[in-house]
C-alpha cells in the first residue's frame, strides 16, 4: 500500500500530505519523521509548549518565534522548521499533533506498514513496545508501526487500535463490565 492509497482528511491531513510530498521530493522522509517524533514527545512532556500551541491569545508572530526557538534548540531539520513556521503563520499550531499523526500514517502506508495505536496506563518501555509490535505483526501478518499513548485512567492493561478494530484489555473496562454484571445479579 503506498501513501497515495491512504486517506487523511481535515486540516491536519492536508498539511501532513503537503509535508510528506516535500519530504519525499527531498528524500528526507525518515529525517522528517524523526524530527516530528522529537517534537511530539516534547509537546507531550512540556505543558508550557502544549499551552503555546493551543492558545488563541498568543499572536501568530510570537507563536512562530517561540516555535522557531524550540525547534532550533531541539536541532530539527530545516524542512520541519519551515513547515512549523508556516503552520504557525497560518494560525494552525493547534492542529500540529494531528499533523504529526497523519504524517506517521502516510509514512507507514508508504512503507507497507499498518499503524497500531497502543494506549497504556503507564509509559511502555522499548522492550514492551517491541513485544507488542511482534505480537501484532504475527496476528496481522504485516509490519506494524506503533503509536504509543498514556491514559492513566486505564489503571492497567492495554487498549490497542488497528484500523477500525480495537482490543480493550484495560482494568478500567474489566471493572466496568463487572459492575454491570453485579447490577444484573441483584
Amino acid at each position: 500500500m503506498s501513501a497515495e492509497n491512504i486517506t487523511v482528511s481535515g486540516i491536519a491531513g492536508r498539511y501532513a500530505t503537503a509535508l510528506f510530498d516535500l519530504a519525499a521530493s527531498a528524500k528526507e522522509l525518515d529525517a522528517v519523521a524523526a524530527d516530528l517524533a522529537t517534537l511530539k514527545s516534547m509537546m507531550e512532556e512540556n505543558k508550557d509548549l502544549a499551552r503555546l500551541i493551543k492558545s488563541p491569545i498568543i499572536s501568530r508572530a510570537d507563536q512562530a518565534r517561540a516555535m522557531g526557538a524550540v525547534l532550533e534548540k531541539l536541532g530539527v531539520g530545516d524542512l520541519v522548521r519551515r513547515f512549523v513556521g508556516t503552520v504557525a503563520q497560518n494560525r494552525r499550531l493547534f492542529s500540529l499533533p494531528g499533523m504529526i499523526n497523519a504524517y506517521g500514517q502516510l509514512l507507514a502506508a508508504e512503507r507497507g506498514e499498518v499503524v497500531a495505536r497502543v494506549i497504556s496506563a503507564k509509559k511502555l518501555s522499548q522492550s514492551q513496545l517491541d513485544a507488542v509490535s511482534a505480537a501484532l505483526k504475527s496476528a496481522i501478518g504485516s509490519d506494524v508501526s506503533l503509536e504509543s499513548d498514556v491514559d492513566e485512567s486505564l489503571i492497567g492493561g492495554l487498549v490497542i487500535k488497528v484500523g477500525s478494530r480495537m482490543v480493550d484489555s484495560s482494568i478500567r473496562t474489566k471493572l466496568q463490565n463487572l459492575k454491570f454484571a453485579m447490577k444484573g445479579v441483584g
